[in-house]
């Protein structure tokens, strides 16, 4: 297990005091990171570093804000031979009352990848579980994450530049790009990017192009699957867009897109790099939920990637009906 706790400044939350849900991704995976990487080292051989390859649904529960604690808990919950599913929970403390909330949580997929040659990816150790059943859940979800990644892989597509002169609440006037050089500060060893500094700059850009449609105090709601193609060098540009696919009437559906290229070297073109959805909420000056403008749909594109995002939004809606049923 790994356990740590922060507490939260006002440079980690937005102008309403709102701790972005960028910087609780970031502590996600590295107490992931930190946990997974303990674990694989424990066999002889080689010593490894774990790479974050996808990060499942992550709900954000409960708001945290400037001044409180938050405790994060990573677990490791089932391993295959090349890679590990770590749980992680994030507890948000009021230092002043002592209260605590469950504000977080999510699943998280590392494969070990040698020192020697980080292209090596290594053979994970086992570990124990309490009984049969619980390892057969965690191989269930294992061939599951397994077969979305291959999914997601096959369906990416370019991201068109939105019209000048949009018109608002259409998905070219709130469609946002922020463009960053990989330097030494965001790698870890055989300097690769942090999962963790990709989700936080995917957050920022979601919550630009939600805070434009909406022209409100936003909030990051959960994060759907991410997905990471592949791995990010220091020295690459990367380019993250963020895009509005659906709009319900409380909540917003946004896909974010990670492409890289390399300043340096010259036969590396662009690639995608990591891809995921954002769903945020609109909220007044007491954190309440506040209705969602309607999306304006131009072009069969346009209108293919909504009825998607309905689908998706709709299958969210009835596991949660069926959730609360079971508890």
């Amino acid at each position: 297990n790994c356990l740590s706790c922060l507490i939260m400044r006002p440079d980690d939350a937005n102008i309403m005091g709102n701790v972005h849900g960028g910087i609780i991704l970031k502590m996600i995976e590295e107490a992931g990171c930190i946990v997974s990487t303990r674990h694989c080292n424990t066999q002889d051989g080689d010593r490894c570093l774990a790479l974050l390859v996808r990060v499942e649904k992550t709900e954000f529960l409960s708001p945290v804000f400037i001044g409180e604690v938050v405790h994060i808990t990573a677990e490791i919950t089932y391993t295959s031979k090349h890679s590990l599913e770590v749980q992680v929970i994030v507890m948000a403390e009021n230092i002043l009352t002592g209260g605590k909330r469950l504000a977080s949580k999510a699943a998280l997929w590392y494969v070990p990848c040698s020192l020697q040659n980080v292209s090596n990816i290594m053979e994970v150790p086992s570990i124990q579980y309490v009984s049969a059943e619980q390892e057969e859940e965690g191989r269930k979800r294992y061939e599951a994450q397994k077969i979305e990644r291959m999914e997601t892989k096959a369906r990416v597509e370019e991201v068109m530049p939105p019209l000048p002169n949009s018109e608002p609440h259409t998905v070219g006037f709130s469609q946002s790009s922020l463009i960053h050089l990989v330097g030494p500060l965001d790698c870890i060893l055989h300097d690769y990017v942090h999962g963790g500094v990709t989700m936080k700059l995917m957050d920022e850009v979601a919550g630009i192009v939600a805070a434009r449609h909406c022209n409100t105090n936003i909030v990051t709601a959960s994060v759907d699957a991410i997905n990471f193609h592949r791995k990010i060098k220091k020295g690459c540009v990367v380019t993250v867009t963020g895009r509005l696919t659906f709009v319900s009437n409380r909540s917003m559906e946004l896909e974010v897109l990670v492409d890289a290229a390399s300043l340096v070297e010259k036969e590396m073109k662009k690639y995608r790099a990591v891809s995921a959805f954002f769903t945020f909420i609109s909220l007044d000056k007491d954190n309440m939920p506040l209705p969602v403008p309607p999306l304006k749909i131009k072009g069969e594109e346009e209108q293919r990637r909504f009825e998607e995002g309905n689908a998706r939004y709709l299958q969210a809606k009835a596991k949660r009906l069926a959730d609360n049923r079971q508890q």
